[in-house]
């Protein structure tokens, strides 16, 4: 490890170790390198304009974070809720389940898991903690478990930022993160259903099913947003981008059209709110530019390569230890960071050893989605006990159980690459 890098490492830790936003911390750490190798600091802006100008893929997140501060304002949340509520609430641990059910179906609008908390989890929980049904850290708990399925079913904001660095074809991500999700979804409902019944939690009031096509009726048109989606991309209609841009239009229609229930001044206030965390993820993808070009200056993806070659690694071991590294860094790191500063560096070994990128790029995007919710700094456990003023010790003592289940889903993922592949391939996709 060089003098140069070495200090670029020390600069990055002692300024997000107080306190830093992690984008800033990147940025000021890269720009070190560079004055102490000599170079020129200029070059960080050059690497930030290139990096920004050849990905026009990168267009395809401030717009899904729209789409999703449209659904939480336009009160189309409230109606997939109350279709959540008359499907699955009649069962056994009723609410817990119409959480997780609510969060697969919004994940297929937002891309955003902290978008998911933050919308429809404040609503969910409040619904639970009514009447004291449900203890205040377990409707938190999973309500934080549920919303890491947010950036598995498309669209995908992470997924995105993946097949920045890796080159994966962003619509077989799109696809390969459906089955994944889904099984995501059935482990957490399992769980429930497990502690409903060893807790006695009450049953809710089954609605009546006369009622029912009513309210689907009311809730159709916002969820056939994920199918549009992957007929614009697999239809050849639209790419990723463009795909974005009909699911913010999309959105903005029907809450200010359909369901007439947005504003101007709200519409305003949705586009601050967009801007703001829009900004925030280019900052760390800013970063992020400049510490890759760092990265290959060092020929750190080469000397990892070399290393493991000479090991003769399995690519399954490969992946369990990536995996354990990356599940690691979750307790600490937001997935922004994990994808774009530390997938990269594992690029080319994948490669040399024939791990498919996109099966690959599903664990990385699960694992580091389960690192948001793992104690102590897991940033969807800080949203929820922002939003609710939940302690956070309260949550955190419910959430392992939710934990362990979707690890056990990981640990299938990764070794059933079939789980994640079979999607992609009915539609042609030859990896």
């Amino acid at each position: 490890m060089s003098y140069e890098l070495l200090v670029c490492l020390f600069t990055l830790f002692l300024l997000a170790g107080v306190g830093t936003p992690i984008g800033y911390s990147i940025l000021l750490a890269s720009v070190a390198y560079l004055a102490v190798a000599g170079l020129d600091v200029a070059l960080a802006g050059e690497k930030i304009l290139q990096g920004f100008y050849k990905s026009t893929i990168l267009l395809a997140v401030p717009l899904f974070i729209v789409a999703a501060n449209i659904m939480n304002a336009g009160s189309i949340t409230d109606r997939l809720l109350n279709f959540c509520v008359a499907a699955v609430g009649r069962f056994k641990g009723g609410l817990g389940h119409v959480n997780v059910v609510a969060s697969l179906i919004f994940s297929g609008m937002s891309g955003s898991a902290v978008a998911d908390a933050a919308g429809i989890g404040k609503i969910i929980i409040e619904m639970m903690t009514k009447e004291n049904r449900y203890s205040r850290g377990y409707a938190a708990a999973i309500t934080a478990a549920s919303a890491t399925i947010g950036p598995i079913i498309p669209p995908s904001i992470p997924m995105v930022l993946y097949a920045l660095v890796s080159k994966a074809s962003i619509g077989s991500l799109f696809l390969a993160g459906i089955l994944p999700g889904l099984i995501m979804g059935g482990v957490l409902m399992a769980m429930n259903t497990y502690l409903a019944g060893k807790r006695g939690f009450a049953l809710e009031e089954p609605v009546p099913l006369r009622e029912l096509p009513a309210k689907t009726a009311n809730a159709f048109p916002a969820l056939l947003m994920p199918a549009i989606l992957l007929y614009g991309i697999y239809g050849g209609v639209t790419t990723p981008t463009e795909a974005a841009a009909v699911a913010a239009f999309y959105a903005l229609m029907l809450a200010a059209m359909f369901y007439r229930a947005i504003s101007l001044g709200g519409l305003y206030r949705v586009f601050v709110d967009s801007a703001r965390s829009s900004a925030s993820v280019g900052i760390v993808i800013g970063g992020a530019f400049i510490l890759n070009f760092i990265v290959i200056q060092e020929q750190i993806p080469q000397s990892i390569s070399a290393l493991l070659e000479g090991a003769d690694i399995s690519p399954i071991v490969f992946l369990i230890m990536v995996n354990v590294l990356i599940l690691l860094l979750g307790c600490v790191l937001d997935a922004t960071t994990i994808i774009l500063v530390i997938v990269p560096l594992f690029i080319p070994t994948c490669e040399a050893l024939g791990i498919d990128l996109v099966h690959f790029g599903v664990l990385v995007v699960v694992n580091s989605m389960i690192g948001l919710i793992t104690p102590p700094y897991g940033i969807l456990l800080f949203v929820i006990n922002a939003v609710t003023d939940i302690p956070l010790r309260e949550i955190i003592s419910e959430i392992w159980a939710f934990l362990a289940v979707l690890i056990v889903a990981l640990l299938a993922m990764l070794l059933l690459p079939d789980m994640v592949l079979w999607l992609p391939r009915v539609f042609g996709y030859q990896g």
